[in-house]
C-alpha cells in the first residue's frame, strides 16, 4: 500500500532539514539500549543527541512560517494549559519525514510486544507507510508531528496524544532549546498511574537535541497474574523565563 508523499525541499529550506540531514540523523535514533529501557521502563532517554544543534536552531525558525503548517492551537483557549503549538502540513520537511519512518521502524516490534502482552489483538505493519495507509482508510488522514513553543508561566498539562480509532502506542519529543540559557524551568514530566497504586512521577533532564520515547496512553507491566495496562500521561511544568521550543514526533494521522 502506498501513503501520499511525505516530504519536499523547496528553494530557501534550511539544510539542516533537508535530505543529506535527515540521513544523517537517522543513526541517532532509537538504539539496542534505549529498546531495552522501553522494555524495562517504559521511556528511554535516546542517548546521543537525537538532532544536532543546526536542526535545533533551524525547526524553531519555521514557527513563524505558516507555509509549513496546517493549523495552530492556542492552548489556554481549550483548557490544555497556556502556550501554543502548530502541526505540520504535508508534504512534510525531510528531517520531519525522516524521523517519522525511522522511528517508526526501530520501534514497531517493541509496539507490537506491548500488545502481545496485553492481549491486544491488533498489530503494526514492519513498513510505515502501510501504518499510514491504514489510517488513511480509517478517516485520519492529517499529519500530527507538532512544534510546540511555551513562554514564561506557560505549561502543558498532562494529557494524551490521541487523534482517533488507530494509535501508534509510542511517540518521541525532541527538545529543541537550551536548558540554563534559552529558559528555565519547563521540565518534561511522565505519570504513570497503576491499579490500586498512587501515581508515578518522572522528570526527564533533557538537554538541547536529546529525545525522550515515551508511551502514547499506556504501557503493559508484569503483576502477580500476568500484564496490566499502566496509564501514562504527559505534560510540562511551567516555564520560569525565556522561551521553550519541543518537536514532537507522533506516528499516527488524526481524523
Amino acid at each position: 500500500m502506498n501513503a501520499p508523499a511525505q516530504h519536499r525541499e523547496p528553494a530557501g529550506l534550511d539544510p539542516a532539514l533537508g535530505e543529506d540531514a535527515a540521513c544523517a540523523t537517522a543513526a541517532r535514533l532509537p538504539d539496542a539500549g534505549a529498546l531495552a529501557a522501553l522494555a524495562h521502563q517504559g521511556h528511554a532517554l535516546i542517548p546521543r543527541s537525537a538532532l544536532d544543534r543546526a536542526a535545533c536552531t533551524a525547526l524553531p525558525n519555521l514557527y513563524d512560517q505558516p507555509q509549513w503548517f496546517r493549523s495552530r492551537v492556542i492552548m489556554e483557549r481549550h483548557g490544555f494549559g497556556r502556550g501554543q503549538y502548530q502541526y505540520f502540513d504535508r508534504p512534510l520537511p525531510p528531517l520531519i519525514a525522516m524521523l517519522r519512518t525511522q522511528g517508526y521502524q526501530r520501534l514497531f516490534a517493541t509496539a507490537n510486544a506491548w500488545h502481545r502482552a496485553l492481549a491486544i489483538d491488533d498489530r503494526f505493519d514492519a513498513e510505515y507507510d502501510d501504518f499510514l495507509a491504514r489510517c488513511h482508510a480509517g478517516g485520519q488522514h492529517r499529519p500530527t508531528p507538532l512544534l510546540l513553543r511555551y513562554g514564561p508561566g506557560d505549561e502543558n498539562r498532562l494529557h494524551q496524544d490521541l487523534y482517533g480509532e488507530h494509535v501508534f502506542p509510542l511517540q518521541i519529543a525532541v527538545l529543541l532549546s537550551r536548558p540554563g540559557h534559552d529558559f528555565e524551568g519547563g521540565e518534561f514530566v511522565l505519570t504513570e498511574q497503576r491499579p490500586r497504586q498512587q501515581s508515578r512521577v518522572h522528570v526527564a533532564a533533557l538537554g538541547q537535541g536529546d529525545a525522550i520515547v515515551f508511551p502514547v496512553r499506556f504501557r503493559p507491566v508484569r503483576g502477580a497474574r500476568g500484564y496490566y495496562r499502566a496509564v501514562v500521561r504527559h505534560g510540562v511544568s511551567v516555564v520560569r523565563r525565556g522561551q521553550r521550543h519541543v518537536l514532537g514526533i507522533i506516528f499516527h494521522d488524526a481524523a
